[in-house]
């Protein structure tokens, strides 16, 4: 039976506007941990463990999103994948609002990071059972021709809510003092979080439910445990996916969350252009995630995904020597900001999530895109900051090493994505039909 495309279309602006709401939240934390909590909530005498230690917080919530994908992969399976998403768009915004009202270090001591890590641990559960649920709401809804190209346009989600996360930090920035920012003027941005999540709440409340969900709830046919079910039929599956996800995470937190440390601190950048640049590329993105997802359509998720990954790996270079060579270019940095990380990152993220959903048949595929995404997230996401900015002190400043940590992952994601559609071809179907 056919679907009425203008349901279609309101299922993926839902999406969309959803996994912006949640994507704002969680990287304002990331655009914010460099450069006001290392200094009011992990202060230090050396600014690198200040900063590290920020950047560790960060990295939690990847460490529990895994928590939440499972969780709500759970309940997404189970129970319904609209209902898991109002949930974690819940979660979300309260845990990010909260942070608007976490009293510093010189106020309360230990408290102030204690806190600051609790509510880090609620945007990372909530986070891990957004993603899985937005993309397959549009992919589930999608005619299988369009498939790739609906399953991207929630992926629009993360540049829209990067953009809103940079554009907000940068706009209170340049409009307040330097004292008034780190004063007050930071949480004005974490307190918007709940206008954001009531304009979701009353979108999605509006949709209905997948059709391929509800036909599974009426053959009665759900898996009683998902995880279980998962890790029993799809090994294989979660290991390649997970290995695809590589380059994803590493080069999307290189460029959208260590370049702002390192433009501000190293090359001396200022906060405002070093974070506009990084808006920049993310406006960028929003027409080219589309594109390549699009693209996927015609000619394969796994062609695109691999040669988008080597791309981006080869691409780190030439950045970063830009920047090194015209430090004093506002232009030029931006242009070694923008292209790479607008325009070749679409090309990893645009077909992602089709390219996962496909892994998985409607059984088990909430807990499984979730889990792919989330438990890979610790390690190419959450370390990244960290590992980076350590390369960055043992190679004494040159951000040499770090290019060469994008182009071993962008390896590892290649050779997987090539190992995924060598599956897919040997039973000549989609790999979710092995």
């Amino acid at each position: 039976m056919a679907i009425d495309q203008r349901v279609v279309r309101r299922v993926a602006l839902a999406s969309v506007i959803g996994a912006t709401v949640e994507w704002y939240d969680f990287f304002l934390y990331g655009v914010v941990a460099g450069i006001v909590f290392n200094k009011l909530y992990f202060p230090a005498t050396d600014p690198l463990v200040s900063t590290m230690l920020a950047y560790t917080t960060f990295a939690v919530g990847f460490v529990t999103r895994p928590l939440g994908g499972v969780l709500f992969g759970h309940f997404g399976d189970r129970v319904g994948r609209k209902s898991a998403l109002i949930l974690t768009l819940v979660i979300m915004g309260v845990s990010t609002a909260g942070v608007a009202f976490v009293p510093t270090y010189a106020q309360i001591g230990i408290w102030a990071p204690i806190l600051l890590l609790t509510l880090r641990v609620l945007q990372g559960v909530g986070l891990g059972g957004e993603w899985g649920g937005a993309v397959l709401m549009a992919y589930e809804y999608a005619p299988p021709h369009k498939r790739g190209l609906y399953a991207s346009l929630p992926q629009i989600g993360l540049s829209i809510g990067l953009c809103l996360a940079s554009g907000m930090v940068a706009g209170v920035s340049r409009l307040l003092p330097e004292t008034s920012f780190f004063a007050w003027g930071w949480r004005i941005a974490f307190g918007a979080s709940l206008l954001l999540v009531l304009i979701g709440l009353y979108i999605r409340l509006k949709v209905m439910e997948t059709p391929e969900f509800l036909a599974l709830k009426r053959s009665r046919r759900e898996a009683k445990i998902p995880f279980v079910d998962m890790m029993s039929r799809y090994r294989g599956s979660v290991l390649l996916g997970m290995g695809a996800r590589y380059i994803d995470g590493v080069f999307f937190n290189v460029f959208a969350v260590f370049s702002i440390g390192y433009l501000t601190q190293h090359v001396s950048m200022s906060r405002t252009d070093a974070l506009l640049g990084v808006m920049i590329a993310a406006i960028v993105m929003c027409f080219f995630i589309p594109l390549f997802g699009a693209m996927s359509d015609r000619v394969g998720r796994t062609r695109v995904y691999r040669w988008g990954s080597l791309i981006c790996g080869l691409s780190v270079l030439p950045a970063f020597w830009l920047i090194e060579s015209q430090p004093a270019s506002t232009l030029m940095i931006w242009l070694a900001i923008v292209v790479p990380f607008g325009i070749f990152y679409a090309m990893v993220y645009g077909p992602e999530a089709a390219l996962f959903a496909e892994l998985f048949d409607a059984k088990v595929r909430y807990t499984g895109i979730s889990f792919v995404y989330q438990f890979s997230g610790i390690f190419a996401s959450g370390l990244t900051p960290i590992i980076a900015t350590a390369l960055l002190r043992i190679n004494e400043g040159k951000p040499w090493m770090v290019c060469a940590y994008v182009m071993l992952s962008a390896l590892v994601s290649a050779w997987s994505a090539r190992v995924i559609e060598r599956r897919a071809e040997a039973y000549g179907v989609t790999a979710s039909a092995h």
